[in-house]
């Protein structure tokens, strides 16, 4: 191994001494180079070098290539003239290219590695570049990044349109269910095809792009409308009509070429489809690029597309989702969505969610309908600056026919917990406080008596009706509210409820007799199943309630009662200990003497937890240290 080594370092020799004879490095600065190289070279001979190791290496010959070529500028400054091109201006890539080579052939399934060698040979635009392509492909066909970044490289920086093009189809054949491959093979076609047009324009051959865009069209309409403000000499009506030949032969080249393109379109597409048939993501995508180019014929392949998706995934929400969401798009508007959805687009949006609710009625259908409005409404307040569930005609609308769709969901036994939820919700939202309270009673009552969700919204309203009017609330108001807390707390376990737990503890804390009677019923759930291991922890959370409410005397008490129990858990014993803990800290010897007592017994439980008696152990080291430490004078 050191021979080898050695080998290596000696090959530097020409490297080094050209540098120091440049002024590049000082003899000192080169010893510690070589000492630097002769440690990371020993760190790859080793039996087994770890990847870190070839990357370590690499880092550091970058950043060196890096100060050679600011201290280079610098020498070449000061000479006042131009240094010449030697053989340590090109040392230092070559070596990071062979470390490059070594760890890739090391860790051949690394892809990422691979892909740092290719960036590098890029950025240095280094010859080796299509041999390490060639590599990549080799060990990695089915991986399709490979495949679009080697047709990327010979389309954008060795623009080689036939070699990118023979890449993406060899691609397609290994991996013929990439979707980004079969979009990223039509993007290609499309970019060269509008190079190709571009370069026809150039030469005076043709006009215009195979991009859509709306300003030129909409530039174009205003000069037709208005076209006798830019005639002011009488010989260009003449000469209009000595052109006429020459723009109809353009325009005939213009659709022939136009159509070439939407041949290649159509042809990528059908074999996408036949490869991949289940992907809709895959026709969304080719939709969106038809909608961005401009083709002869492009608006019936955008119906093609469309009537294929229907009769293919007709039984996917999703699909009519995005169906309806499509309405809502401008084709004049330069923006891809237009954020301020007129009328007649929402119109048609839910008509096409009218129609999948008749095909497809479902729950999830249903939700997507409901986000949709929500969508609408919000954005649009937002647009108009204005608080959101303004009383603007197109709002209200919109809200009403929300709370419709709700209802329709109810009706067709399509409401979800969540749905019940979000119509709750909304009824808070717009301030009738009594409609929501209505149905949330209606809903816990019926469908949903076990939705702890749906629970906890409902005990908010009660409390925000109770308090509406009065901030204190009287004795029968706060029985109504325990009641219905009861009623939930005592059916569901506590890990589902902590929310209802929580608002509980809250809003009688300051009401003794409903608190004792929330604490007896917590002893009786944690007796029935037991503490927390992880997660909420009622108990320590009660005990944190009556320590800040009636101070340590009663939180020691509340403690002792929830340890009592069969099974209190660990988080319960650690939030005790912490709580003497904390009060030790002011020299109180009794908490200090209770931590102890709590240790011990958690311990004679969780005797193979090591948190645990490490956490013991550091507190008596601290004990110690505390009290070997000499009075204050």
């Amino acid at each position: 191994m050191a021979d080898v080594v050695q080998y290596r370092l000696e090959r530097m020799v020409n490297e080094l001494d050209d540098l120091e004879r440049r002024g590049v490095f000082s003899r000192r600065e080169i010893a510690e180079i070589v000492k630097q190289r002769r440690k990371f070279e020993y760190r790859l001979k080793r039996p087994s070098p770890l990847k870190q190791d070839y990357l370590a290496y690499i880092e550091y010959e970058k950043q060196l290539d890096s100060l050679r070529r600011l201290r280079k500028k610098s020498v070449a400054r000061e000479a006042k003239k131009k240094m010449k091109k030697s053989v340590s201006d090109f040392a230092g890539v070559s070596r990071i290219l062979e470390i490059y080579q070594l760890a890739v052939m090391r860790y051949k399934g690394d892809i990422d590695l691979w892909f740092r060698y290719l960036e590098f040979c890029r950025e240095r635009r280094n010859g080796r570049m299509k041999k390490v392509l060639a590599q990549v492909i080799r060990f990695h066909p089915k991986v399709p990044g490979v495949w679009i970044y080697a047709a990327a490289w010979e389309f954008d920086y060795n623009l080689n349109a036939t070699a990118a093009r023979a890449l993406m189809q060899s691609g397609l054949r290994v991996c013929p269910t990439s979707e980004d491959l079969w979009v990223e093979y039509i993007r290609m076609e499309l970019t060269y095809l509008n190079k190709l047009k571009a370069r026809k324009v150039a030469l005076g051959e043709d006009e215009g792009t195979l991009i859509n865009d709306c300003r030129d069209a909409d530039e174009k309409q205003w000069r037709e409308e208005n076209k006798d403000l830019f005639m002011s000499l009488d010989e260009e009506r003449g000469s209009r009509d000595v052109s006429n030949g020459q723009n109809e032969e353009s325009k005939k080249k213009s659709d022939m070429f136009q159509e070439q393109g939407l041949s290649i379109l159509h042809t990528i597409y059908s074999g996408a489809v036949e490869a991949i048939p289940s992907r809709f993501s895959l026709r969304t995508q080719f939709f969106e690029i038809l909608e961005g180019i401009n083709l002869a014929g492009s608006k019936e392949m955008q119906k093609e597309i469309l009537s294929d998706m229907k009769r293919d995934f007709s039984a996917e929400p999703e699909y009519w989702d995005w169906l309806a969401r499509l309405e809502t798009i401008d084709p004049e508007s330069t923006q891809e969505r237009s954020t301020d959805i007129v009328p007649s687009q929402l119109q048609k949006a839910v008509l096409v969610y009218e129609e999948a609710l008749k095909f497809l009625p479902s729950a999830v259908m249903f939700n997507l309908y409901t986000k949709f409005l929500m969508d609408d409404i919000v954005s649009r307040e937002k647009t108009k600056n204005s608080e959101p569930f303004s009383t603007s005609e197109h709002t209200v609308g919109s809200l009403s026919h929300l709370l419709m769709v709700y209802e329709k969901a109810e009706n067709m036994g399509c409401l979800t917990e969540d749905l019940a939820c979000q119509h709750v919700s909304l009824y808070l939202q717009l301030g009738r406080l009594d409609e929501a309270r209505k149905l949330a009673e209606k809903f816990c009552n019926g469908k949903f008596s076990g939705a702890v969700h749906l629970w906890l919204l409902r005990v908010s309203v009660e409390m925000k009706y109770v308090t509406r009017k009065c901030p204190s609330p009287s004795k029968a108001d706060l029985l109504s509210i325990f009641e219905l807390l009861r009623n939930i707390l005592t059916k569901v376990a506590i890990s589902e409820a902590e929310g209802l737990w929580l608002m509980a503890l809250k809003f009688f804390s300051n009401h003794k007799h409903f608190f004792d009677k929330l604490v007896d019923i917590s002893l009786v759930s944690l007796a029935k199943d037991g503490g927390s291991e992880n997660g909420f922890c009622l108990s320590s959370a009660i005990v944190n309630f009556v320590l800040q409410k009636d101070g340590i005397q009663s939180a020691r008490e509340m403690y002792k009662r929830f340890l009592a129990l069969p099974r209190p858990g660990l988080p319960m014993y650690k939030n005790c200990i912490e709580l003497e803990l904390n009060l030790a800290a002011i020299n109180d010897k009794d908490c200090l003497i209770n931590a102890r007592k709590l240790f011990e017994s958690a311990l004679t439980t969780y005797d193979q937890d090591i948190n645990l008696w490490q956490d013991y152990y550091s507190v008596e080291i601290k004990v110690k240290l505390i009290f070997a430490l000499p009075p204050e004078k």
